[in-house]
């Protein structure tokens, strides 16, 4: 092993079991079939199957709605306006550019025809007897539902689609599309719309439908669902990792976290990006797959607590994931928005403050951060132009500050700092959630794992770079900014930031010994950054106990009050470490 002393234990699988719902959930056609076929009973049925965002229609129709046998049925997608006219009304939100957008304020009403939508509703009327089935996105607007599915998706599964099997963004023809503008399209539009109406959907729908895979697909009662996402917020738990390559990836990942020996390399894992990753409910054995932000969505409250709530809305303002250059390449030279910048731009609430906890460095890593003393700006953009055009190097030695970087360091990164992970460093990315408002100044010259030129945004860019970040302000503020906040007997705790600009506050814990925290009523997100295994554990029983291991990042609820954390296992005896992030 190379990078760790022990066999990887890092599960891939986190699942969250619910109690008391058993026979709430089937796997299966033939069982889903059978469950939905006892409430029909021969009079005149509506089924109604809302549909998120890259749901399979031809084999949902195939696969179940054709057997149902259905007296009629109505596919809302008939009811939408064409694609002109769609785009005529997104086209200002789109934007030309291959990666940023505007996020668009429309409700998912706004992209059918009400005529069609009258036609449709009127012939639905006019049915005496039999099953009904009205399916398709928005389909609960068209007719009040005897029975009402929802069929979800997960946004990673969506853009594997967008990758894999040309999928086209909802109201588009688009299939054959740069891969990035779909899913900026989805990230600033559709996915915004799909969500306000999901959100009110989902409280009153009788099923839920997980048709990640429609080949083995799972239904959930509503009843079952919605407990299991209460449980959720009175427990720790984990959200499903994805990895993804980069053509700046590393190796470190391949052996901790126990992927793929094949791949050409991991570059990013995405832990606790709920917009982003999976939570799976386990109903005896039934693992339902939903995306993490329906919990964001229907309990917001019991899981962000009333202060962050009451800030962000539901929205998950903390974001963990891994940038893993072991053996890659840099990152790219890159800078985030201000917040003013990023409302008045691209309309989303708050900036992608960041930082960059160090869970592993190579003799040679480093990070580069914030300007030089003393350069001239002017110059600095020349010369940052120019790279772009000629595709020769841009000369970061003259402009930009370099430190070395070893493990267990944190760099913190406010909005409008320069920034860039360098090669043989694994980082551990602790920021504010909205991740795709990443302005590149340099790539170092390379083209995407797509073949074609990284986006570069120096345009963008050059509007916010604060030049007043120079090599000692950089020092004296970004760096290692550890203060001790309190010890005892066979624990250590440690400020390591963020920075007074960034919402979030991060604390280290050392220990040998039970540990003892309290949320305050405020999320907490913590990963276990030393030690092989850790348990987390109620003082009051109010939870089943919680084992996580090295490199995973876990969430508390602010619900949940009370909770210690020890070594466990091979680790008892051990120090071992977590840092804890959570708002101010």
């Amino acid at each position: 092993m190379k990078y760790q002393s022990f066999s990887s234990n890092y599960d891939k699988s986190p699942r969250v079991t619910v109690i008391g719902y058993d026979n709430h959930a089937w796997q299966g056609w033939s069982a889903i079939l059978d469950t939905v076929k006892t409430r029909l009973d021969g009079n005149k049925h509506i089924v109604v199957i809302d549909t998120y965002h890259g749901v399979d229609h031809d084999l949902l129709k195939r696969d179940f709605i054709d057997k149902l046998a259905p007296a009629a049925m109505f596919f809302t997608q008939d009811a939408k306006f064409p694609e002109p006219h769609i785009f005529s009304m997104l086209e200002r939100h789109i934007t030309d550019d291959r990666v940023f957008g505007i996020i668009a304020p429309h409700k998912i009403q706004e992209f059918f025809d009400t005529n069609a939508i009258a036609r449709l509703s009127a012939e639905i009327d006019a049915i005496s007897s039999g099953t009904v089935v009205v399916y398709g996105p928005a389909a609960s607007l068209f007719c009040n539902a005897d029975t009402l599915i929802y069929a979800d998706l997960a946004r990673w599964e969506i853009q594997h689609r967008f990758r894999h099997y040309q999928l086209d963004n909802w109201g588009a023809e688009n299939a054959g599309e740069d891969i990035l503008r779909r899913y900026k399209r989805a990230f600033f539009i559709e996915w915004r719309v799909f969500d306000r109406h999901k959100t009110k959907v989902l409280p009153h729908a009788d099923f839920l439908l997980d048709t990640n895979n429609l080949e083995q697909p799972k239904l959930v009662s509503g009843e079952a669902l919605l407990a299991g996402l209460k449980q959720t917020t009175q427990q720790p738990f984990r959200l499903v990792p994805f990895f993804d390559p980069g053509v700046w990836g590393g190796q470190w990942m391949k052996e901790v976290c126990d992927l793929d020996a094949d791949k050409p390399n991991y570059a990013w894992c995405f832990d606790c990006v709920p917009e982003e990753n999976s939570l799976v409910l386990n109903y005896a054995g039934v693992h339902v797959e939903i995306p993490a932000q329906d919990l964001v969505l229907l309990e917001p409250r019991a899981l962000l607590g009333e202060n962050v709530h009451a800030r962000f809305g539901a929205e998950f303002p903390i974001r963990f994931d891994f940038l893993d250059t072991m053996e890659g390449q840099h990152l790219s030279l890159q800078v985030h928005p201000l917040t003013e910048y990023i409302q008045q731009e691209f309309g989303m609430h708050y900036t992608q403050d960041e930082s960059y906890y160090m869970l592993d460095a190579g003799d040679d890593a480093c990070v580069y951060l914030g300007t030089k003393s003393g350069i001239d700006p002017d110059e600095m953009l020349c010369e940052l132009a120019l790279a772009q055009q000629t595709g020769e190097a841009f000369n970061d030695e003259k402009f930009i500050n370099r430190f070395p970087a070893k493990k267990h360091d944190h760099f913190l990164i406010p909005a409008g700092t320069i920034h860039c992970s360098g090669s043989n460093a694994m980082v551990l990315e602790i920021s504010a959630t909205p991740y795709i408002f990443t302005f590149k100044l340099w790539d170092w010259g390379r083209l995407g794992m797509d073949g074609q030129p990284r986006p570069v945004h120096l345009d963008h860019g050059k509007e916010v770079i604060q030049w007043d970040r120079n090599t000692e302000w950089v020092e004296k503020n970004l760096i290692n900014d550890i203060t001790l906040i309190e010890q005892g007997d066979g624990w250590r705790e440690e400020r390591t930031g963020l920075h007074e600009r960034e919402f979030i506050e991060t604390r280290r814990h050392w220990l040998s010994k039970p540990v003892a925290h309290q949320t305050d009523g405020n999320i907490n997100v913590l990963n276990l950054i030393e030690g092989r295994e850790a348990l987390v554990s109620s003082p009051k029983d109010a939870f089943t106990p919680f084992v996580v291991h090295y490199a995973e990042t876990f969430i508390i609820p602010a619900n949940v009050g009370e909770y210690v954390i020890q070594p466990y296992g091979e680790s008892e005896g051990q120090t071992i470490a977590t840092i804890k992030a959570y708002v101010r």
